[in-house]
């Protein structure tokens, strides 16, 4: 398959985050772009007003007939009658990951995997990149909002920044000159059904990397780097002594100041323009694929206090002298931790609210005591029935299998329709909501509300 051939490519699953930046990329490079999805989103929105034709009908009718490439995601349910045609057909289908993978084989590909993290990561090192002589292209899992988007395109660079993605072993199609690895906790285990396996894939993304590479592994992370062929492994971390790390970290009017100790030199006095812990430790690893790529001292420290985050990552609705409201995609045992106690850090001993809306019945059901203990960070707990996703529901798996397992008074189960009711009975300081699925359809009826109770306060 020669992409520069390519004329007209239709997706299924369009508005998926990693679907959209493909989407935009093709569009972009003048190839003719359609597709199909479920139900319209902001997402969607912009896409067809980028000038991309959607549609949201399982419709064959509506597939074009010129298609020289489809391309899906394995979100995507197999008895989709427009998915069922096009097998039927012989039109040429792709996953997206294939088609990734082809997309970055004669770039300078930098991928980011992880069972969290990664999309904070890779944000920032397209950022720090593209805010430097080193520019870079790049297809995102999340909405960067210095750029109001998803995709980053040069003219001039061969740098391109991607997320690795280990659903479905999506990962395993990429050969990146860089690569990073983030984390690799349980997770996905109806792919994998055990963490050594999950590992152990972790380990063949690794073995993947060019033989003139480098790979920037988080310390601790324990992953079998034995097939590894012969190139750079570095270590990064928080403020642990190791390849990478923040040294000096101190908190100034809510954000963190740090040095960041390289191999070779410590740069002294840089400010993150984001929140939270967390992101001091994303920051470095995004520093250290920087600074491997040639981004100076300068451009890192004239940067990075101008980055404002992703969209649903640690992402401010409502900051006031009387009520914080903090929105996040946060949907592991893990990522709940992380990101509940970076809060509490900066705002200690403020009375936390949390709503969780946990994503998929395999994921709960895996990790329904882990859910648990991460919620009992927080002051009062609101669950939401469980986001389904790809999946069927499985009997006996609900959102109350983590009720049943928080050792906290104030925890309650509530529906999408009575949630804001539900926290209007809530005394607190700070609110989070949390999850991957169709919370985030939740956000703006939430701050529409904590703005018009505190005008009236």
């Amino acid at each position: 398959m020669f992409l520069s051939d390519l004329h007209r490519i239709y997706f299924l699953g369009i508005g998926g985050i990693g679907m959209s930046s493909l989407a935009r990329y093709f569009h972009a490079k003048g190839v003719k772009v359609s597709g199909y999805d479920k139900t319209p989103t902001a997402l969607t929105n912009r896409l067809q007003s980028e000038g991309i034709d959607i549609h949201f009908e399982d419709d064959i009718t509506k597939i074009p007939d010129d298609i020289d490439l489809v391309i899906y995601t394995p979100a995507i349910p197999v008895e989709l009658n427009e998915f069922r045609h096009i097998k039927k057909s012989g039109i040429k289908i792709k996953k997206r990951s294939e088609v990734l993978g082809k997309l970055t084989q004669n770039k300078k590909a930098i991928a980011v995997a992880g069972t969290h993290g990664k999309t904070t990561v890779s944000t920032l090192i397209a950022y720090l990149l593209k805010q430097s002589e080193v520019d870079c292209n790049a297809l995102l899992g999340g909405i960067a909002k210095n750029y109001d988007s998803n995709f980053l395109i040069s003219e001039k660079s061969d740098w391109m920044v991607v997320e690795a993605d280990e659903f479905d072993k999506s990962f395993l199609q990429l050969h990146p000159l860089i690569e990073v690895i983030t984390s690799a906790d349980a997770d996905h285990l109806d792919i994998y059904s055990n963490i050594n396996n999950l590992k152990n894939s972790f380990g063949k993304f690794a073995a993947q990397i060019r033989k003139d590479g480098t790979i920037i592994i988080k310390k601790g992370v324990e992953i079998n780097l034995g097939q590894v062929p012969d190139c750079r492994i570095f270590e990064y971390a928080l403020d642990e002594q190791t390849d990478f790390f923040a040294d000096n970290i101190r908190l100034k009017n809510e954000f963190y100041e740090f040095d960041f100790v390289t191999p070779e030199e410590t740069i002294k006095n840089i400010v993150l323009g984001i929140p939270g812990l967390i992101n001091v430790e994303n920051a470095v690893a995004a520093l250290a694929v920087a600074w491997l790529a040639g981004v100076t001292e300068y451009e890192m420290k004239a940067a990075l206090p101008l980055f404002s985050g992703i969209k649903r990552r640690f992402d401010y609705q409502v900051k006031s002298e009387k009520i914080i409201y903090i929105d996040d995609y946060a949907h592991h045992p893990e990522e709940i931790r992380s990101f509940v106690m970076s809060v509490k850090k900066l705002y200690p001993g403020k009375k936390i609210l949390g709503v969780f809306q946990p994503h998929l019945f395999s994921r709960t059901r895996d990790f329904a005591g882990g859910f648990a203990e991460s919620l009992e960070l927080l002051d009062e707990i609101i669950l939401m029935p469980v986001y389904p996703a790809r999946e069927k529901p499985i009997e006996g798996v609900g959102s109350e299998m983590i009720l049943d397992k928080i050792a906290k008074p104030g925890k309650l189960l509530s529906s999408k329709e009575n949630l804001i009711n539900n926290i209007a009975v809530k005394e607190f300081d700070i609110l989070l909501t949390l999850g991957a699925g169709d919370i985030d359809q939740m956000v703006l009826p939430i701050k529409h509300y904590l703005t018009k109770t505190e005008q009236t306060k």
